[in-house]
């Protein structure tokens, strides 16, 4: 079977969105999410700063209280793509939990890579994760937020 070659085109189609706020978390979602056992909330920065090491970005360093640690690289090959759906599939199941994805959710720094731990687990037929899209630079605008390093 060979490569495709030549210009391909599509058929222009208009896209409607449609929005799905129960896909966003809040902060104070998170305050009680953080602490129930039926959910799991995941910063997805690497290892480093999930452990309050090497943060090059933020005025404080470490996680919110209770979060576990996937870093979005794990999703990825060396050549930045997605591994294998088998892969991703193993790679999720075993976090902690074994929670459904519509019970997951992630932050990250600023709320942008977090959406690959998300992508990934939808491409791996898992369903559909949520975001804390404020993610740990809004976190750490109260004090009151615990943190942990």
């Amino acid at each position: 079977m060979g490569r495709r070659s030549g210009q391909e085109t599509r058929i222009p189609r208009q896209f409607i969105p449609q929005e799905r706020p129960e896909m966003v978390i809040s902060a104070a979602q998170v305050e009680s999410m953080r602490i129930d056992t039926a959910w799991r909330l995941y910063d997805a920065r690497t290892t480093e700063r999930y452990h309050g090491e090497n943060e090059t970005i933020d005025p404080i360093a470490g996680h919110i209280s209770g979060a576990w640690n996937a870093p979005y690289m794990d999703n990825l090959t060396p050549d930045n793509t997605f591994r294998p759906v088998y892969e991703l599939r193993t790679l999720y199941k075993a976090l902690p939990g074994n929670l459904p994805a519509e019970r997951i959710v992630f932050y990250c720094g600023s709320g942008v890579t977090s959406i690959v731990n998300i992508l990934a687990m939808a491409h791996a037929g898992l369903g559909e994760a949520r975001l804390y899209a404020g993610s740990w630079s809004e976190w750490i605008t109260d004090p009151q937020r615990p943190v942990e390093k």
